[in-house]
Order: C-alpha cells, then sequence, then structure tokens
C-alpha cells in the first residue's frame, strides 16, 4: 500500500511540474484590438514557420497583468507571449517580434 501511495504521489508530482513547465511556453500571434482602458488585448494565434504562416487561428481576448506591456505594441503587430498558469487568460509577457 505504501508503494501505491508513493507512486501516485510522484504521478502528480510530475504532472504539476509539466503543467507549470507548459504554461511558460511562448505563443506567437498578431494582435487584431488593443483597449488600454481595460488592459485586454485581442490576439489571432499563428502557427511559427509553417506554409500559410500568415493564417492563423480564432481571435481570444486576454487580459494583460501589466498595462505597461500595451505601450509598445499596435494593432497588426506580431508578437510573443505568455499566459499565467493555472488556465487563465491573463498575459504575463508579451513582446514585439
Amino acid at each position: 500500500m505504501k508503494a501505491a501511495k508513493s507512486i501516485l504521489a510522484s504521478v502528480i508530482a510530475i504532472n504539476v511540474v509539466a503543467n507549470v513547465a507548459l504554461a511558460q511556453n511562448d505563443v506567437a500571434g498578431m494582435i487584431t484590438q488593443i483597449n488600454r482602458l481595460n488592459g485586454t488585448v485581442a490576439i489571432q494565434q499563428i502557427q511559427d514557420n509553417t506554409v500559410g504562416a500568415s493564417t492563423g487561428g480564432p481571435t481570444e481576448e486576454f487580459k494583460v497583468q501589466d498595462g505597461k506591456l500595451l505601450d509598445a505594441v499596435h494593432a497588426g503587430d506580431r508578437v510573443t507571449y505568455s499566459l499565467a498558469g493555472n488556465g487563465s487568460k491573463t498575459i504575463t509577457k508579451l513582446q514585439k517580434r
């Protein structure tokens, strides 16, 4: 029974670490709309280095953790961004490409 608990605890720990690591990945996209008053930005996700990279997925709206991140970008800019962990739609890092 102790071995089973130990294995289960290890699997859970690996799962948590993997989810945190995945949350830190940068995603490429193009800004379609910025609302500086509300601190939100709409970004269309694009695929990097593929044929037809100009066509992207659906546009999603994200909250920005720090409104100063929006000062350096404009609609139409291609950016890379990172989201906060735990599946929230909050951008923690936003960089112009």
